[in-house]
């Protein structure tokens, strides 16, 4: 009953930008946290960043003062700024929203994945 739409991966040199966003649809009756994961060769999937239902922020120490997350609650869209890219900051980026959809328990929340978006930064 969830749909997550992701956009903005691509191909970028070391120092670039990229802005990452992921919209979420569908019957969402209460959202609970937003957040944004990386799969990277041969490693496993980890968390980057994440924003919760009070906007309070966490994020990977790879990343913590290069990317910042943010979101639009009247749009329920989540966006990962990333500045100062690295080659090491490739992977596939895949949005992951925490929520109770109506006809269960209001918290009761389930975890909702994008399809994933590729990032690779090189030269």
């Amino acid at each position: 009953q969830v749909q997550l739409a992701e956009s903005g991966g691509g191909l970028v040199q070391p120092g670039g930008s990229l802005r990452l966003s992921c919209a979420a649809s569908g019957s969402i009756f209460r959202l609970a946290s937003m957040g944004w994961y990386r799969q990277a060769p041969g490693k496993q999937r980890e968390l980057i960043a994440g924003i919760n239902s009070a906007s309070s922020t966490n994020y990977a120490d790879s990343v913590t003062g290069r990317f910042t997350i943010s979101r639009d609650n009247a749009k329920n869209t989540v966006y990962l700024q990333m500045n100062s890219l690295k080659p090491e900051d490739t992977g596939v980026y895949y949005c992951n929203v925490r929520a109770s959809v109506p006809g269960t328990g209001p918290f009761d929340f389930r975890d909702y994945w994008g399809q994933g978006t590729q990032v690779t930064v090189s030269s």
